[in-house]
Parts: C-alpha cells; structure tokens; sequence
C-alpha cells in the first residue's frame, strides 16, 4: 500500500473519531434535555466538552508529525500529546467545576464518560470498507 493512502486513511479514521465524540456529545445533551430541562442539558454539554476539547488536542498534536523516518520524534511527540490531553482534562474539569458547577453531576459524568468510552469505536472506524 502506498504510504499516502495510509496517512489519508489514518487522518480519516481520527476525524471519523472525532465525529463520532462531537454526536455523542450532542445526543447526550439531547438526552439530558428532554429526560430533565435544560440544567441537566447544559451538564450534559459540559461533560460531553471536556471529554472532547481533550481529544481534539490530541488528534491535532498527534497529526503534526509524520514519516517513517522520524518514528523517533512520532513517538516522542505522542507521549508529549498524551500528556497535554491528560493536563488539559484536569484544567477543564477543574474549570467546569469552579467557575460553572453542573446543576446535575449525574448528566455531566454519564456524558464524560460516553465521549470517553466512544474510542472503544476506534478499531470499527479505521476498518477498511469491504469491497463492491
């Protein structure tokens, strides 16, 4: 295979993930919102952002090295994004919590926790469609 295929394919896989954390965000706002208003909705959407902020860094920082010949710098550069995802989700739960408290933590942790879980998605989305 040629190797720009791969990296398309890789840059694909990492936006589908992304997108599928963006629609689960939403759907558990969506969720909050009709079950119990609109607190537990904006919990919802906090705890959905602060699972995906972190993400978005992650698949940015990741992307900005590639090549065969730097696997040295690719993984340097992996755990250096890694450690800024963790960095950032403590700052922005710690933010969350602070400035804006969830009116109901229940919402906020179940919609962390899915946007969170959504990477276990990560080998059904980076599979090759099956041929025509």
């Amino acid at each position: 295979m040629h190797r720009h295929t791969a990296r398309r394919r890789g840059g694909v896989a990492i936006a589908r993930l992304v997108q599928v954390q963006g629609l689960v965000t939403l759907a558990m706002t969506g969720i909050g919102a009709l079950m119990s208003g609109s607190g537990a909705a904006l919990s919802a959407l906090l705890g959905g952002l602060v699972s995906l902020i972190p993400s978005l860094y992650f698949a940015w920082r990741i992307g900005s090295v590639r090549g065969g010949r730097q696997a040295r710098r690719f993984v340097s550069n992996f755990y250096r994004a890694e450690a800024g995802k963790f960095g950032l989700t403590v700052a922005l739960l710690a933010a969350v919590f602070v400035t804006a408290p969830p009116s109901n933590p229940i919402y906020f942790f179940v919609a962390y926790m899915a946007v969170l879980l959504a990477h276990w998605l990560a080998p059904w989305l980076m599979r090759d469609k099956p041929a025509p």
